[in-house]
């Protein structure tokens, strides 16, 4: 608001005119803001007002910003506890065997990490083929575990499912094409932990097709959970039993579905990731 607006505007000494009289109009005198200038009780109890409402926001600016410099309660000090939602300080693993992530901690977010991981590389197109799909058995159950499951998995990924999926009998896509088969862990959850044990629950999207031109059986995502019951093992975390259930699952969203070839790129030129919390 400017000082016409508050003060009632420039017009409001205005002259009165048409009467007929002759008057004498003497020059004003100087302005002086610090002489004896008369002032009505009103315009004193407004310019009050406004340097009472200046101290007001000065002092409250300075407030505001005396916050970061004042001494904290030491009890303030502490750090945040750990959301379910966000990662903590912890590195990534570095090594790997059998292009599996290892050396995982030996505590609670270790087993998550370790659940996430086992979660992508059994998501992973190398389940598909039976040298690399042992391989990886191998390396993430526990041995006793891994010797019963490989018999039935052979079974299992026989080649009248492969075929389903468009690929040969050793797990090989049609020239042109790209079989797409990948997990994307959203997010984990303890169900249990003990430093011998400990049951994790991975929340994850998935892609799997057949991304080409003569593909019947198009990239489609899938949201599942898939849950690890761990073992603390040697020197790391092994598999003794795993579980799967669909969802929670969104509303799918508006994106515009892409073509096969930017698919097929897309699989190719973006890596996956190695996960820790």
């Amino acid at each position: 608001m400017s000082n016409d607006d508050q003060y009632g505007g420039a017009g409001g000494y205005g002259e009165v005119g048409g009467t007929g009289q002759t008057r004498t109009r003497l020059p004003d005198a100087p302005a002086d803001p610090y002489g004896p200038t008369r002032r009505t009780p009103r315009t004193s109890r407004s310019l009050i007002t406004v340097v009472g409402v200046v101290v007001l926001l000065i002092a409250a600016i300075a407030f505001a910003n005396s916050g970061p410099d004042t001494p904290s309660d030491p009890a303030s000090d502490k750090p945040p506890a750990t959301s379910s939602t966000a990662a903590t300080g912890t590195d990534p693993v570095t090594g790997k065997s059998a292009g599996i992530p290892k050396g995982f901690a030996h505590d609670e977010q270790g087993a998550q990490s370790a659940a996430a991981n086992f979660a992508v590389a059994l998501g992973s197109d190398g389940m598909f083929k039976k040298p690399t799909r042992h391989a990886l058995v191998d390396g993430i159950y526990a041995p006793d575990v891994a010797s019963r499951l490989k018999g039935p998995q052979d079974e299992a990924y026989s080649a009248d499912f492969l075929a389903k999926l468009g690929l040969d009998a050793n797990g090989n896509a049609p020239q042109g094409s790209t079989f797409v088969t990948r997990t994307v862990p959203i997010g984990t959850r303890v169900e249990s932990y003990t430093p011998t044990t400990a049951k994790i629950a991975v929340w994850y999207t998935g892609l799997i097709g057949m991304s080409g031109p003569k593909s019947t059986d198009p990239v489609r995502t899938l949201w599942k959970t898939w849950t690890f019951e761990l073992s603390w093992i040697g020197e790391g975390w092994r598999v003794i039993d795993d579980t799967q259930q669909d969802g929670p699952a969104p509303v799918p969203g508006d994106v515009p579905v892409s073509t096969s070839d930017d698919m097929s790129k897309a699989i190719k030129e973006f890596g996956g990731f190695t996960y820790a919390r």
